[in-house]
């Protein structure tokens, strides 16, 4: 054996084994091209709970009780949930000048607004779009939610926190920054009125009674997630949008996703400077 070499050595049978059992639970797919990536980041997995190969490191996520709490750690360690605030800002000005307006004169009598982020990772995107809504002015004294949700408890804790390090504000204004966050030994911290209007929990995308707390919303932001997920997984997620969604709201994509050969119960919208998708108006749930 060379040096750096797994200490485990993973099976084509036993990883597609595993690769459907994560898949299952998480809807992450993963190819047969990604055999060697699950074999160099599980096999720390083995190393701590002392076990000597992959046959018995799926017999535990098979057969043992806590395998569920083992599935969270795998999920943990293939996932990346890179991201930061104001991300596909040409996105997010489309939806301001766009849909916002659109949003306060819609629902100018029950002066309620409540949207959605899919995937939201460490919560940069759940907090640059509850600043959006306070910058546009559109929404005084109503009752706003922006609900974020992830499969990561790791990232959920942090999006709760709501401190950052310097990463996460590649792409922020620095007035936006001084306006909305306050200095910490730690890092930036969000101010409290942009976390009154934001809320965090822990599902799977695919987990229908997992994301109850999500409510009916009029819009969803799920951007570069669909991208991990193979055509059922991605099925079963915008099943779940177009539930939630009331009709005539809208689901926002990154920009290397769309509905094509996926979906045609959605309707093409065309923003300033972005295609969206949106639920019909005469929408039957």
């Amino acid at each position: 054996m060379r040096y750096g070499d797994p200490i485990h050595v993973l099976s084509l049978e036993r990883f597609r084994l595993l690769r459907d059992m994560i898949n299952e639970k998480s809807g992450l797919y993963f190819s047969d091209d990604n055999r060697f990536l699950l074999e160099s980041r599980l096999g720390d997995r083995l190393a701590r709970l002392g076990l000597g190969s992959f046959d018995e490191y799926y017999h535990l996520l098979k057969y043992y009780p806590d395998a569920d709490d083992e599935m969270d750690e795998i999920i943990e360690v293939l996932t990346t949930n890179e991201t930061y605030f104001f991300r596909e800002e040409y996105q997010l000005r489309s939806f301001a000048a766009d849909v916002l307006p659109m949003f306060a004169r819609k629902f100018a009598r029950k002066r309620r607004l409540s949207i959605w982020s899919a995937g939201c990772s460490s919560g940069e995107e759940v907090y640059t779009i509850a600043m959006i809504l306070l910058e546009s002015k559109l929404f005084e004294g109503w009752d706003l939610r922006v609900i974020g949700n992830d499969i990561s408890e790791r990232v959920v804790r942090k999006a709760r926190r709501g401190v950052y390090g310097p990463s996460s504000f590649r792409a922020a204004r620095p007035d936006m920054v001084k306006k909305y966050f306050t200095e910490t030994t730690d890092g930036l911290r969000i101010s409290d009125e942009v976390r009154s209007i934001c809320h965090f929990g822990q599902s799977s995308l695919l987990n229908r009674d997992g994301l109850i707390f999500v409510g009916r919303v009029d819009a969803v932001f799920c951007r570069n997630v669909l991208i991990y997920f193979d055509k059922k997984s991605k099925l079963d997620a915008i099943s779940i949008f177009y539930k939630h969604l009331n009709p005539g709201g809208y689901l926002l994509l990154g920009h290397t996703e769309s509905l094509i050969n996926l979906s045609t119960a959605f309707e093409l919208a065309h923003l300033s400077e972005d295609l969206v998708y949106r639920k019909p108006e005469a929408a039957d749930d």
